[in-house]
């Protein structure tokens, strides 16, 4: 009797484990969470780095991603283009140190047309980088507000809203691919799901902060939407800016430099070599007010 019950008690544990790894599966959540508090490390007033292991490790790197928090109200932004300057793509720190900017982010993903143009509609005061609209983004950055009261820098989620009024409300706008909505909800991802990448964010919270967010450890779209929404800062609209080896994450605040790139692309560069940053035609540059 004693080893009837013992095999319907193997029974039962074996059972619940694989209902357990199912539910987990068809959620689409990480197995373990981040921790309840952000370690936070303050970089200059108005700005903080924090620096986490994930919850799941990837195929490759030390599966750890940067978060840049940033109160906006105290930076200037602004996008630098090689098309309005020469057209030279430079390095994160080439862009940084000729217009004397602290942080340094790709703008989103470029053509490898002449000009590198943004793959969204892209425009700088009277300078149009992309004039096209893409219907598959589904989301704005956008900065030099036309009213001083809105924010300098926002994200905003376009989708099933009056595009060109929201557009028109800001001299400087460039499209990006939506990965969180503005309820917080992440997206589903018909265009290549499986492709794992490092990656660059911007993102924000419900209290309106800023975030960039890097990993050079790559995970598909879909993994990291998973991740950052069990973080816990309350995240909502998210914007894809790039991966593989062109992701650039740079900040100089002249005490401290973090200066990081990506390398991984599943099926076209599935390696962890890249040891230089990449010129890109398109950033956002950040500077601290005066």
């Amino acid at each position: 009797m004693f080893r009837a019950k013992n095999i319907h008690w193997q029974s039962g544990k074996i059972t619940f484990l694989v209902l357990l790894f199912l539910l987990n599966l068809l959620d689409g959540k990480a197995q373990t969470t981040w921790g309840s508090e952000i370690p936070w490390k303050n970089l200059m007033d108005g700005l903080q780095i924090a620096e986490l292991e994930t919850p799941e490790k990837s195929v490759v790197g030390d599966s750890k991603i940067s978060i840049l928090k940033i109160d906006a109200r105290k930076f200037d932004f602004e996008f630098l283009t090689a098309s309005e300057h020469k057209n030279l793509p430079r390095t994160a720190p080439e862009w940084a140190q000729e217009f004397d900017k602290n942080i340094i982010v790709n703008a989103g993903m470029y053509k490898y047309n002449k000009t590198q143009s943004n793959k969204g509609f892209m425009q700088n005061y009277k300078h149009l980088n992309n004039p096209v609209r893409n219907n598959y983004y589904n989301a704005l950055l956008a900065m030099h507000p036309k009213d001083p009261k809105k924010p300098p820098f926002e994200i905003i989620d376009t989708y099933q809203k009056d595009w060109e009024k929201i557009k028109n409300e800001y001299y400087s706008v460039c499209q990006g691919m939506r990965m969180i909505n503005d309820k917080g909800e992440g997206m589903a991802f018909t265009k290549r799901p499986d492709q794992s990448c490092s990656m660059i964010l911007a993102a924000t919270d419900a209290e309106s902060n800023l975030y960039f967010i890097f990993t050079r450890s790559p995970y598909t779209h879909l993994k990291m939407i998973s991740l950052l929404k069990e973080l816990p800062i309350n995240i909502r609209t998210t914007v894809y800016l790039e991966g593989g080896p062109e992701t650039s994450f740079y900040v100089n605040t002249g005490d401290t430099v973090i200066a990081k790139f990506g390398s991984y692309v599943s099926n076209t560069c599935d390696n962890d070599d890249n040891d230089h940053f990449r010129k890109m035609p398109n950033v956002i540059a950040i500077k601290k007010k005066k």
